[in-house]
């Protein structure tokens, strides 16, 4: 896969069951790509190790007054110099390129999953570790995966050159060869502690990343009732702790720096001092103390790549396990055995039918559905546009089960609306540009959906839209009001105009005379389409075709609004509002009132 072939077509099926686990599914689906990085990281850092003995060779050529073996050695020299340029160069390109190819797998994963889980995403997992797990995780995931190639062969390197050098000199290569293991595995026991304290600093600035997005989130809540410096104070502590917990991380890594130059550094002196005392006795030339010498300051260069994978390693750990973790959820049972969908492309039509709660959406009808629990009527919207969280039996379209079609013809079937829609940022005609049939016009829902003031709104608010498709839209319209938002996102919704709509509360931000035009006008444009709302709001109650009352998870009564309200005391406690000791202080009144008449029919007669 080169970085040009970008995006994958299929990432593939992660393994998610630990981070590690992961990591290792990461580097095996980039096989290609690691071997071309580690052939390429061979020659680099072979050419690079090769030049100490071309400098023992000519300065021993020197010493022997050897022209030929001069220019041999200087040809020798060339050789690697070509090999170090070649070899770095494409060992770059192949790296970034694993690198970037990983971090995008691991993207395009991550935007397939939310996808795949919608609303129920946010419900199971913090906003700021989404953030955290699709942002600087994801850089430092492909880190390690890249890193990986780059330390294979620079150990592989190590190993050669102790090898030559116990060939070429054994009583200078022996020291060097039961030097350098110690030397590189000299931090292994300060990695732990390392890996601690980064866990300690990801896990800190991740819970900081979710307060800034809270605050960011509800700041126009905030500033109305004087709160932001509280929660500003919130975020600086947060943001020091994170502060202290990266110096103290850094420490660690510090001193294993440290050991990385201090243990180099100390073979370097015995295995000059040794060559010293070996050349004082005739034992060896001085150009095989110039060549021991320059391999061992060489050395520290691929030696820098045990550092690297240690820390590379010790970051995107954690990183890994929250990317495994989100990545491990599932919708349902039923839901995810069912991703790809083994349903026809057609889209099935005709009655809604939830067999859990026992709720019937008639086809090509209005039905209002009332719900006392705003968190059980979301769950329902959500189970009736097949993307239950919780497991039960699939809702029926037409007979057919969602769950048993694909995901884009369940979704093509029925669209839900959240309660709480989110509008993204740009002009108002790339926000309403959606998959839609083509048979309900822009302007139609927007009219529908009462957005004339909106749309005054949006022109009022950009300096260079006279038309308000082209207006701006700020990021998740903030700029403009609940009510507004709500609006254009009803918009958005009708302009679909999919076989049956879903819409939770759309209503409960805008005022009464608004709601009673939207009503009207939802139920005028989705004639013969089947429509479910859920509300509590009479206005929009009492223009359904049929209101089913939902109570503990069951359909308990069905009618028409005027008719549930005068008879289903449940019913007119919802949409009323009314208080239990009202409604027994009510029924007290009725049969007080029905005393008083009969004693009055009774003394006329």
């Amino acid at each position: 896969m080169q970085i040009q072939d970008l995006p994958y077509s299929d990432p593939g099926i992660p393994d998610a069951r630990s981070g590690p686990r992961f990591l290792w599914w990461l580097w095996r689906n980039q096989l290609g790509g690691q071997l071309k990085s580690l052939a390429w990281g061979l020659l680099h850092f072979v050419a690079v190790s090769a030049l100490p003995f071309c400098v023992g060779l000519a300065v021993q050529a020197v010493v022997d007054r050897s022209g030929t073996r001069l220019a041999l050695t200087g040809g020798l020299m060339l050789l690697c110099g070509a090999g170090i340029a070649v070899g770095d160069t494409f060992l770059h390109r192949t790296a970034v390129t694993n690198w970037i190819t990983a971090a995008a797998r691991v993207q395009q994963l991550l935007a397939r999953q939310a996808t795949q889980l919608g609303s129920a995403l946010s419900r199971r997992v913090a906003a700021g570790e989404v953030v955290a797990v699709s942002t600087g995780d994801v850089e430092k995931i492909g880190w390690f995966v890249e890193a990986v190639s780059r330390f294979t062969a620079a150990a592989l390197t190590v190993v050669v050159v102790c090898a030559g050098l116990a060939l070429y000199q054994p009583a200078l290569g022996v020291v060097v060869a039961v030097g350098l293991p110690v030397v590189a595995l000299a931090v292994l026991p300060l990695l732990p502690r390392a890996t601690r304290r980064a866990d300690v600093q990801r896990e800190k600035a991740g819970r900081a990343t979710e307060l800034a997005s809270d605050t960011v989130a509800g700041l126009r809540v905030l500033r109305g009732i004087g709160g932001e410096e509280l929660f500003l104070d919130r975020y600086r502590r947060a943001s020091q702790e994170v502060r202290h917990a990266a110096v103290r991380s850094a420490r660690m890594w510090s001193l294993i720096s440290a050991v990385q130059v201090l243990l180099p550094g100390l073979l370097l002196i015995a295995v000059v001092w040794h060559g010293i005392h070996l050349a004082r006795q005739g034992r060896i030339t001085v150009g095989e103390l110039v060549t021991v010498y320059s391999a061992v300051m060489i050395l520290n260069y691929p030696l820098r790549h045990f550092e690297e994978i240690a820390m590379a390693y010790s970051f995107s750990r954690p990183s890994a396990k929250r990317a495994a973790r989100v990545l491990s959820l599932q919708r349902s049972t039923a839901a995810a055995t069912a991703t790809a969908g083994t349903g026809e492309a057609e889209v099935p039509a005709g009655d809604l039918y939830d067999p859990d709660t026992g709720l019937l959406a008639p086809a090509g009808r209005l039905t209002a559905v009332v719900c006392g629990d705003p968190d059980a009527a979301g769950r329902l919207a959500e189970r009736l546009g097949g993307h239950a969280t919780e497991p039960g039996r699939s809702v029926l379209l037409g007979g057919v089960a969602l769950d048993e079609l694909s995901q884009d013809s369940a979704r093509t079937a029925v669209l839900v609306q959240d309660k709480d829609p989110v509008l993204l940022s740009g002009t108002l005609r790339e926000l309403l540009d959606v998959p839609a049939s083509g048979a309900v016009r822009a302007a139609d829902a927007l009219a529908a959906a009462q957005c004339d003031d909106v749309l005054e709104a949006l022109v009022q608010g950009s300096l260079d839209a006279a038309d308000p498709m082209d207006a701006r839209i700020s990021e998740r319209g903030r700029s403009l009001s609940g009510g507004q938002r709500q609006r254009l996102a009803l918009a958005r919704s009708l302009i679909t105009d999919p076989e049956v709509l879903v819409l939770d509360e759309p209503t409960s931000a805008v005022d009464s005379h608004t709601e009673a035009r939207i009503a009207d006008g939802l139920r005028r444009l989705r004639s013969g389409r089947s429509t479910v709302v859920f509300t509590s709001s009479p206005l929009l109650l009492d223009r359904a075709d049929q209101v089913a009352l939902v109570h503990e998870g069951e359909v308990v009564a069905v009618g028409a609004h005027r008719q549930l309200i005068d008879g289903d005391p449940r019913y007119r406690a919802v949409v009323t509002r009314e208080t239990d000791d009202e409604l027994a202080a009510a029924d007290a009144g009725a049969l007080v009132g029905a005393g008083q008449e009969r004693n009055e029919i009774e003394e006329s007669t």
